[in-house]
């Protein structure tokens, strides 16, 4: 249960003073809490994005152009449209001392009009001035006011972002309304350590971002935005580490292998593991064989081995009598995943297994069967695996790969497959420090850093659409000396509104080139063929593979040795990234081809250099987060993961550090937060809902 003192904020936003069922209706959508009705608390934390900045009232001649102003003017004139102008605008002529400028309104109601703008009346107008055709205008102002509403104007008006029939001056005043049923809070900062940082209350940081006074007052380093974002911060970082003490607490059970398995596995190798592989399996051997239980993230930049370090993972709990899983996202993944351990896994006596959703009925109950008397060491699928009547007869490790296509509770479900399971997930997509600390704090970190031996740089060149001729000459050249090539295109079907070129069009285009000797693979295919597309490439009876974005994480077909994407600068950076690591995996020398529609926006020019200048997953995987935000870069809108509503972690990275060790000095203090502060950090686990941290308190 909540506690009581934060009731009113946890109240229906419906129940605020000008606040019906209607506009409440309009609110749920803008909040969007996934169908359920907003909450006072989500409109206090919709912080508003700028601001109006109505202090100056310049004079009508020294009036800034093409942005918004508060001009104090005299009425002189109503244009009225007439005869065959019947239907063009209204205008009314007003003026001061320094010159006159017109009000256009469309589709004017006349009668409004001249009752709220009457000839001979001073009134102050607020709204873009322009100039059209020599004159000075605004059409549809957005405020008219006489002196009366002068005086209720605020001079600096909060802008919020918006959805279909809300209206700014609705949001901003049921925020008004929002603020009066803020509690009285306890303080869970020290009072010395905000005042020498000159930071406000939790309260007075809330109404100086709704209610501000500048502009600046709303900027991410204003001190109540960074109030605000470090609270944020540390009920997050308070709620990982009491999840993660909690699970390390007595949960784990001991699987200890004696090294014979993964001996057999590394005597089979053509090359020798990284230093970073030798480490990871080290980390995670000592994890498996204590008695606290492991949940570790592995990882690593595209091709640096992160399935290898998973497999001799798997064979330590297979020497030690027990079964392991990999769970990977697509269909396609699992089965790849299965044909290069397989022949690993025959040479150290490993049985291997794949379940999928496509399994004919017969096939999956005999694999079923064999796991859950063992006769099944290692488990290969897709979500299936997690499913009901998928029974393990022991299972100690489960790994999930590319963990963040998955949510916190599936990866959970995977664990509840057996007594105490060992979690390692693993990413291919480098993830910056602050995401790490931010979103995995409650897990250990493995990082590959190193590239195995053999993995060969990629040249990598940005040409706009226009070449895109000379690009397929050069692709006949290739091909025709026995290369492969990826072309990757955004879209599936033409869409006219972001006029992409869609990758049936393209097929058919190239294929008028390259004849049968060009593949196609695309998200709506059936999965069946979708797998055949793919043999028929690895095989190399393709030698052009047209794709859509589903080719991006794992995909291996080391004779592939051109990457082409098409509009690149339609794609995320560690999206590119992703997609330039699916060549350079064998010994000819890879390429890859960055076409772009010009001209190009600041973002994506500077995407598309940052590709040119570095292979570096974990340089790129910062230099993404700074373009796009963690919600982007993790896929973080998915279930389970924290999303954040005040703190911006691009702005705000820099407190993470603090928060996470105040919330580990606060919990080495006071573990059960039972002292005064103690009460009131628990207060602020339950406003920020972190609740499964708020439940572990209360189970005690």
């Amino acid at each position: 249960m909540r506690q009581t003192i934060l009731n009113p904020l946890f109240a229906p936003l419906a129940s605020l003073t000008g606040v019906g069922p209607k506009t409440g209706k309009l609110f749920d959508r803008l909040l969007d809490r996934g169908g359920e009705g907003a909450r006072v608390v989500d409109l206090l934390f919709h912080l508003p994005q700028s601001t109006i900045d109505r202090r100056e009232r310049p004079k009508i001649r020294d009036a800034p152009r093409d942005q918004v102003v508060l001009i104090e003017a005299r009425v002189v004139e109503h244009r009225v449209p007439q005869g065959r102008y019947a239907k063009g605008p209204y205008r009314v002529l007003l003026e001061d001392d320094t010159g006159d400028m017109q009000l256009v309104f469309f589709r004017a109601n006349a009668e409004w009009i001249e009752k709220a703008l009457p000839i001979g009346a001073t009134r102050w107008i607020s709204g873009r001035l322009e100039l059209y055709e020599g004159h000075l205008q605004m059409t549809h102002p957005d405020k008219i006011l006489d002196a009366a509403g002068l005086e209720r104007l605020p001079p600096v008006e909060p802008v919020y972002g918006l959805t279909e029939g809300l209206y700014q001056r609705v949001v901003a005043k049921a925020a008004g309304e929002a603020l009066k049923r803020l509690p009285d809070l306890p303080e869970w900062r020290d009072e010395a350590w905000l005042g020498q940082r000159g930071l406000p209350s939790f309260a007075r940081a809330l109404a100086s971002v709704h209610a501000p006074n500048a502009p600046a007052d709303v900027a991410l380093d204003a001190p109540a935005r960074v109030r605000l974002a470090y609270d944020e911060l540390l009920a997050s970082q308070l709620a990982l580490i009491m999840v993660r003490a909690r699970m390390r607490d007595d949960r784990g059970r001991a699987t200890a292998g004696d090294g014979r398995l993964a001996e057999l596995v590394l005597e089979g190798l053509p090359f020798s593991p990284t230093d970073a592989q030798t480490a990871a399996v080290a980390e995670i051997r000592a994890d498996m064989a204590s008695h606290n239980r492991m949940l570790r993230l592995l990882q690593g930049d595209v091709g640096s081995g992160k399935t290898l370090v998973a497999l001799l993972a798997m064979a330590t709990a297979v020497e030690a009598g027990r079964q392991a899983a990999l769970m990977a996202p697509t269909e396609i993944l699992a089965r790849q995943h299965f044909e290069r351990l397989e022949p690993q896994c025959a040479a150290a006596g490993m049985r291997l297994a794949l379940v999928t959703g496509r399994d004919s009925a017969a096939h999956r109950r005999r694999t079923l069967a064999a796991l859950a008397a063992g006769g099944v060491d290692i488990l290969v699928g897709t979500h299936a695996i997690f499913q009901d009547g998928v029974d393990f007869r022991d299972l100690a490790l489960a790994v999930v790969d590319e963990q963040h296509r998955f949510g916190v509770h599936q990866r959970l479900a995977l664990g509840e497959k057996g007594d105490r399971v060992d979690i390692l997930v693993m990413t291919a997509t480098p993830i910056p420090r602050t995401l790490v600390l931010t979103y995995f704090g409650d897990m250990d970190v493995s990082t590959l850093r190193e590239k195995p031996a053999g993995r060969q740089p990629i040249e990598t060149r940005a040409m706009p659409l226009e070449r895109v001729g000379e690009v397929v000459e050069g692709l006949k050249r290739a091909t025709a000396a026995g290369a492969q090539a990826y072309w990757v295109c955004p879209l599936v079907e033409e869409n006219e509104e972001l006029d992409l070129s869609a990758a049936r069009d393209r097929f058919d285009d190239l294929k008028g080139i390259f004849g049968e000797g060009v593949g196609l693979v695309h998200g709506q295919m059936k999965g069946a063929d979708k797998d055949a597309a793919m043999a028929a490439f690895q095989r190399g009876e393709t030698r052009v593979l047209v794709a859509t974005t589903v080719i991006e994480v794992g995909v291996d077909v080391p004779n592939a040795t051109i990457m082409i994407i098409e509009h690149a600068e339609r794609f995320g950076l560690a999206q590119l990234h992703q997609l330039r690591g699916r060549v350079g995996r064998g010994a000819g020398k890879s390429s890859c081809v960055l076409l772009y529609r010009a001209p190009l926006g600041e973002v994506a020019n500077g995407r598309l250099a940052i590709m040119r200048e570095t292979e570096d997953g974990f340089r790129i995987a910062e230099e993404d987060l700074r373009l796009r935000g963690e919600g982007e870069v993790l896929g973080s809108r998915q279930s389970g993961t924290p999303g954040f509503r005040l703190a911006d972690l691009a702005a705000h990275a820099g407190l993470l550090p603090a928060a996470r060790e105040e919330a580990a000095s606060a919990l080495r203090d006071d573990p059960e937060l039972t002292s005064g502060r103690g009460e009131a950090l628990r207060l602020l686990l339950d406003l920020f809902e972190r609740e499964e941290a708020a439940r572990l308190l209360r189970a005690g």
